[in-house]
């Protein structure tokens, strides 16, 4: 098994020195996928979700590019990164809301927890605005889809 990034030669945590990197033009794409029973569906109203604290897609939208943007504030050794595009997308398939976050950034460092964190805050605000229809909203999953620019691309078959 190889060593872990964030682990110091002390077997101590510690921040991933990038100082030496190159940077370059990365992406990253993530996924959450939530479960919405029949209470939340019987109030889609065209492509979003109308409760008393307003719409739910929009307003999870803008969270998720918010939580993104903060990630470094959220997770311990992130490093801070001025996001140049971040774009949420929130489609509903069947019974599930997928959320799709994509980051861009042209840095020595990658920008998946900033799409994981886009993507799971997203889910979280449509739980949080859609809990006083329904408690049996499922968060299912949370996942990277992709990534390029770093030292290795990833692409998940979708």
């Amino acid at each position: 098994m190889g060593k872990l990034s964030h682990i110091d030669e002390s077997n101590r945590p510690t921040m991933v020195d990038v100082s030496e990197k190159i940077a370059t033009d990365r992406e990253a794409h993530a996924r959450t996928i939530v479960e919405l029973p029949d209470e939340v569906l019987n109030e889609l109203e065209g492509d979003d979700i109308a409760t008393k604290k307003g719409p739910v897609f929009a307003t999870a939208i803008i969270a998720g590019v918010m939580a993104a943007k903060k990630t470094h504030d959220l997770i311990p050794f992130c490093h801070p990164l001025g996001l140049e595009n971040c774009k949420i997308t929130i489609a509903v398939t069947g019974r599930n809301a997928v959320i799709d976050c994509r980051c861009k950034v042209h840095h020595k460092t990658g920008v998946e927890m900033e799409a994981l964190t886009g993507a799971s805050v997203a889910a979280l605000t449509i739980y949080d605005m859609c809990k006083a229809l329904s408690h049996d909203i499922v968060i299912r999953e949370t996942r990277l889809m992709a990534k390029s620019g770093g030292k290795r691309n990833f692409a998940r078959d979708e």
